[in-house]
């Protein structure tokens, strides 16, 4: 299997972190990838994902699955299912709806750097910006009273709480979120002390 990837991306780091902790990192080739709005990229739209969005994990039959949360559930399936995401019952549901909030919030908070990084200046919408932080914020707010995510048995759920937590410390540093949320610290530095979770940290910017 190959991975396309980006040591920067957080939906990348999912996959990878959840590889780890299922045994399966060393049957994943890391392809690196460029997928940067406004530049071109048409051999990777052409044959692996027509949206552009990282990572896409490519079987060795020559199929792509695509998007971090499904390549994860592939992954979590190959390694004999249940791991990460609970096969059946409230749980399924809790672990799934909770990734899906963790991934709008991750959706929001690449939405707020591509707005500081790639708009020009003149065009810049401080309100749309405002809104999508609001959103990865007050997310922040309901997981830091979350207690199945922060003291619960390791799951999709926390590996991508983690990943939002290390966006943040990468491409928003001074946000605050430790001084704002501390249980979601306490979660972070706990969660710091996996191999899986500190060497897939991203590098400085």
């Amino acid at each position: 299997m190959k991975l396309s990837f980006s040591p920067a991306s957080p939906f990348a780091r999912k996959v990878r972190i959840a590889a780890i902790e299922l045994g399966l990192i060393d049957r994943i080739e890391f392809i690196p990838a460029a997928v940067v709005p406004g530049q071109a990229n048409d051999d990777y739209m052409r044959d692996v994902n027509p949206l552009k969005k990282l990572p896409a994990l490519i079987l060795d039959n020559g199929e792509v699955i695509i998007d971090s949360f499904v390549i994860a559930e592939y992954l979590d399936d190959l390694a004999g299912g249940g791991k990460l995401i609970p096969a059946a019952g409230p749980e399924r549901w809790r672990v799934r709806s909770d990734h899906a909030l963790l991934q709008g919030m991750l959706d929001s908070m690449l939405l707020c750097r591509y707005e500081k990084l790639l708009r020009p200046k003149e065009l810049f919408w401080q309100s749309w910006y405002d809104d999508h932080w609001s959103r990865a914020w007050t997310g922040m707010a309901r997981f830091e009273q979350n207690d199945k995510v922060l003291n619960g048995q390791l799951d999709l759920a926390q590996i991508t709480l983690v990943c939002v937590l290390g966006y943040a410390d990468f491409r928003f540093p001074d946000c605050g979120w430790r001084k704002a949320y501390p249980k979601l610290d306490a979660f972070n530095q706990k969660m710091l002390e996996r191999p899986s979770v500190k060497v897939s940290v991203p590098p400085p910017a």
